[in-house]
């Protein structure tokens, strides 16, 4: 696949609305994502890059200076009532819709059942529907669309219903 093909590719992707394609001829494998940020790879095999965190903010006191207790961050505590969290049981990629543009499985203030879709996890190009497994009130959504997430992370926090 040459550059103007490449090219061409993309364009008509961004004109029909794609969110992610994928093609694979022979050796040469290109994937295509859109949304917040895009990534185009060409490549015989997958490679990952370690992406340093942008630095937080700069003490009042300049570098190096201990943060006073005024300006460090206030945290955003889950309250201190008993939630149920709901974990990812597999290693993937933490979905909110079923498909790109559609509205979310549940939105914080929901009421769900047990049993409901809360949201999809994507590993190994698999799709796996992770359901509530209890009644209740979303409380916290603790995951972000397209987060890679891990085994056992908390993705929400629901106040069961008694």
């Amino acid at each position: 696949m040459n550059q103007k093909e490449l090219k061409e590719l993309i364009e008509f992707l961004i004109e029909k609305d794609i969110a992610e394609f994928e093609l694979e001829r022979g050796d040469v494998k290109v994937r295509i994502k859109r949304g917040e940020q895009t990534v185009v790879h060409a490549h015989g095999e997958p490679r990952f890059y370690a992406v340093p965190a942008a630095p937080g903010p700069v003490p009042e006191g300049g570098v190096g200076a201990p943060p006073s207790p005024q300006s460090a961050p206030a945290a955003q505590p889950v309250p201190s009532e008993d939630l149920h969290t709901v974990k990812s049981p597999i290693v993937g990629t933490f979905y909110e819709a079923p498909s790109p543009g559609a509205p979310p499985f549940v939105k914080v203030g929901d009421t769900v059942e047990e049993g409901q879709v809360l949201c999809i996890v994507e590993a190994m190009k698999l799709l796996n529907e992770i359901e509530s497994d209890v009644a209740g009130e979303i409380v916290k959504k603790l995951a972000t669309n397209g987060q890679p997430i891990e085994y056992g992370q908390e993705l929400f926090a629901i106040r069961a219903k008694k």
